[in-house]
Formats: structure tokens, sequence, C-alpha cells
């Protein structure tokens, strides 16, 4: 086929505006075109009294060969590239004895994927989830949303489908991806009950409802293919003989061997963390991000990027992405950005408190919510690779008690955060997180230079996202958990560089960021570890 890019349409254009485009495009005629599919869809809404839909298209004419030809040396024009997923390897028919069999450590977007592929090469994986299967990780999680009662085990951070089964369910990425490994996500996800606009959408995403149902079909394929999941699974100990990962332990005291062994913990499993840190696996720490969560009306949000065109169904709710350099050095960007969602509580340890966003599919709710965040070093938490750890502790213990010590959140309009004094009541932003908030000063939230950059940074998105600084939208703190801070460093192989058999995957790992990326490495870890098992021992 022939794929065509950067084909622009009005974003009003009739159903044979496209078909019509085609031939154009191509100079052929309605006789020479055989069909075509919409590869992907985005808009560029730069120019809001003119958005225009960008198309990328796949296109089967009679004259394949000879269009390709005529248009050499035009880069909007080339031959489809080949996307299916091909398989780097399969399981022997009749596995030696000493085969064990390959473990992963967590069953979230990446521990999902690795498993799901694993077992499709025949592997018959071993998936251990420290959480609760997903219909009871969700009447946990609103347990504690709803009444303050924090199951350190089954959160939002911990259980089947991971911390993006609580989210907008983005599947987009930045990450390079020349094997097209994103596609192979997208149609296991379709094939779960997805909806199959997320195969074209410049910006797809599915929303929690979805994802739960999804999460479970997807287990289950798993399952058929004799694989295998087991939760309340956590792991309390790795066993490692000379540099060789040989099995693991654990917390009811089971052992499990294996030479192969996936870690796709999260970016939260801290205890996990710090096991492996005590067993030498080799671990550095690593930038990540703070800050708060911000709400303003998803109408404003809607009229600021789209103008008249806000509210069109193809469009949907506006999101935005912003970042600004500080004089300070640091870096202010928007993380997460949740159109039409809510914030929610996110802790996975007892007195602390962790925001993060989320939506459902129809992104409907009153509020969108991001997270406003300040860039950070190792250098901003001198110590080992887990000061980070405790940094992260430090400023979610801070939020617990300027929230009231009751899980509440503490909050602050934009306008008194921007002049630097306590809110005493809420204006015509209400808040959307669960339990509760509790206004305050949030200047004694995070160090003084993230307090100083966000303060700078708001009047500058403002300038591109008019209503930004609004008065009464609201900020509530604090925003900890953006990516882990550290990793587990990996070779080439996909090994943790001083323990074989060890494949670090994901975010946890320091891998990915949102649930596409961890996806995609979840299948990269899946490949090297069949090829790894199909070398002779």
């Amino acid at each position: 086929m022939i794929r065509i890019t950067n084909l622009q349409l009005p974003l009003d254009h009739d159903d044979q505006a496209l078909n019509d485009a085609i031939l154009a495009r191509l100079s052929i005629q309605q006789d020479d075109m055989l069909d075509f599919v919409v590869h992907r869809r985005g808009y560029d809404a730069r120019k809001k009294t003119n958005i225009v839909l960008i198309y990328t298209l796949d296109v089967n004419t009679t004259q394949n060969e000879t269009l390709l030809a005529t248009f050499t040396g035009d880069q909007l024009i080339k031959p489809s590239p080949d996307m299916s997923y091909k398989f780097v390897a399969h399981a022997q028919t009749t596995a030696p004895a000493s085969q064990q069999r390959p473990l992963v450590i967590g069953f979230g977007p990446c521990g999902l994927l690795a498993g799901l592929v694993l077992a499709q090469m025949g592997y018959k994986p071993i998936i251990l989830e420290r959480g609760a299967a997903v219909r009871q990780r969700t009447k946990d999680t609103f347990g504690f949303w709803r009444k303050k009662i924090l199951n350190t085990e089954s959160n939002v951070q911990f259980g089947e489908g991971g911390a993006g089964t609580f989210s907008d369910g983005k599947l987009y990425t930045q990450v390079k991806d020349p094997n097209h490994y994103s596609r192979k996500v997208l149609a296991e996800f379709v094939a779960a009950g997805a909806p199959e606009e997320i195969l074209f959408v410049s910006k797809p995403h599915i929303g929690t409802f979805r994802l739960v149902s999804m999460v479970e079909k997807m287990r289950a394929q798993i399952e058929e293919l004799g694989g295998e999941v087991r939760f309340d699974g956590r792991v309390d100990d790795v066993h490692i003989d000379q540099g060789q990962i040989t099995g693991v332990t654990l917390a009811d005291g089971e052992v499990i061997h294996s030479k192969h062994v996936a870690l796709a913990i999260g970016h939260s499993a801290r205890d996990t963390f710090k096991m492996l840190f005590d067993k030498k696996v080799y671990i550095e720490a690593k930038p990540f991000s703070i800050g708060f969560r911000i709400e303003h009306p998803q109408s404003a949000i809607d009229e600021a990027r789209f103008g008249k065109n806000a509210g069109n169904e193809i469009l949907g709710a506006a999101d935005y992405k912003l970042v600004h350099h500080c004089d300070n050095g640091r870096s202010v960007y928007s993380f997460c950005m949740c159109p039409g969602g809510t914030v929610v509580a996110a802790a996975s340890e007892p007195h602390q408190v962790v925001t993060n966003g989320m939506s459902q599919y129809s992104r409907a709710e009153r509020n969108a919510n991001s997270a406003i965040v300040v860039g950070i070093d190792p250098s901003d938490y001198p110590g080992d690779a887990l000061a980070g750890i405790e940094l992260q502790r430090q400023l979610e213990r801070k939020a617990y008690q300027l929230g009231g010590e009751n899980y509440d959140a503490p909050a602050q309009r934009v306008g008194d955060f921007m002049q630097g004094k306590s809110s005493q009541k809420l204006g015509a932003v209400e808040p959307s997180y669960k339990p509760g908030i509790k206004l305050t000063d949030l200047a004694d939230a995070l160090p003084d230079f993230c307090i100083d950059a966000i303060r700078e940074a708001i009047p500058v998105f403002n300038r591109k996202v008019k209503g930004f600084a609004l008065a009464d939208a609201l900020l509530t703190g604090v925003e900890t958990r953006t990516s882990a801070p550290i990793c587990i460093k990996r070779g080439q192989d996909m090994q943790s560089i001083n323990t074989q058999g060890l494949f670090p995957a994901g975010e946890g790992a320091g891998y990915a960021g949102g649930i596409m990326s961890a996806a995609i490495d979840g299948i990269k870890i899946a490949e090297a570890m069949a090829l790894s098992m199909n070398q002779p021992d």
C-alpha cells in the first residue's frame, strides 16, 4: 500500500472530502482507487479560528508501483511499512527438565505485556503481583477515597493493571519505536475491548473503567496459553548465586526457582528497591520531578485551546502541554494532563499524601487537571541511590501534616499561592480530590526553589493557555510519583549489569514513563528473556 502523510483538511470537512483529497494528492481517478484506511488522525489547533485535521493514510490503488516510482523523493508519499508483530522466538515443544519457567514480577502495563508476549511465544510465565485482582483492587482504592482506609498492598500504585489503571489511560508516547511495538500494544488492547479508534487517533486514551475489563481479558489470555498469574504475591527476597539470579522468596515464604526474572514493579515499590539495593543489585539515583496538581474548569481550557470550536466531537476535551525554563535554572512543566478528569489520592504508605490524576473515557468531568512539576536531580538529594525515595517520603509526610493528618490533601487557590498567602475559602473551582482537601499555604509543601519556579512559570503558562493563572484555579499537593527516583541499570542484553538473569523493566527500573512506553518495554523484555532462554546452558 501507499502511505500518504500530512494530508490536511478543514475540521468540518464532509465524508467525501477525504476521498477527493487522496485522488488529488496522487493525481488519480476514482476508478484507480481500491480502498484506504486512516492510520493516524490528529489536528493542528495553533490557529483557533482555522483548526485543521491532519491525516496519515494507507491507500491501495490499481497502480501502486507506478505511483511510488512517480513520487520517488517525496517524503510524504512512501510505501506503507509492515507494522505486523513478529515473534523473535518460540519455546521448545519439549523443554528440557532443567528449563525453569520465567518469572515476571509486577502486573502493570510492563508486566502485562511482558507476560502476554512470553505466553504467546509458549514460555508459560509465572506472574507475581503483590496487589489484588483488578476488581478487588478497585474496591480497595475507592474505599480509601471514600472512607480513608488505606490498604498498603491494594491501591492506586499496587494491583492488577498497575498505576496506569487509575489514570487518564493515555496511550501515546514520544519514545522511538522503529519496530512498531506500539502497534502491537494497541492491537492487543483493541482485542481486549478498547475502542478501535485508538488505532488511529493521534492521542489515544481509554480511561479507568474500560481498562478494568481489558486487563481481565488479557489476564485470561495469558492463563489460556499456560501462564499463571498470582495475586497477593509480593516478592520479599531474590536469590543470587555468583552474579546469577536463581529464584525469589514470596512474602508467605514460598520459594520459586528461576534463572529468568523480569522486574516490572512500577515506580512505587520502595520496599522492593531497598531489598534489591541490600542484595547489591546495581542501582543508581536518577532525576525525577515534584510539584502539585492544578485544576481549572474544563470549559475554560476548551475555550482557550479551541475558541469557537470548543465542544467539537472530534476535538473532544482539550489538553495542553507546557514547559518553562526558569531564571533559577529549573524547568517547570505540565505532566499527566487529564482533561475532564479528577485529582485522586495515590498514597501507598501510611501517613503520606500523594496526588495523581485520572479520567474516564468520556472525559466528561467538570475540571481539567494536570501536574505542574519541577525537575530535580541527585544533586538536590545527596546520599546513596535511595536518597530520592527518602525525599519523596519526607514531602508526602509533610503533605499529610498540612492536610490535617487524615489523608485530606493540602490545597490553595492559585491567586493566593501567587501572593504568598494562605487560602481561606474556595472560589469558582470545586476540588475533585477525594477524600477531601484542606486549604492552607502550599509554600511549606516543597523546597523553596520549587515554589519559586512554579510561581515564575504560572504567568508564562497563562500566556500560552489563557486563563491558566485564574485566581480561583486550585493547586493540590503533592505530586511526587512522576517517575522512579532510581534506575536499575541494564546492559544491551536487557539484563542487570551485575545480576545475570534479572531483567529490569518499565517505570520502576527507570526505562519508561507512562502506559505505552512501559508496555513497549515489556515487549522488549519478553523478547530478551526468550532469546536468553533459547541459549544453551
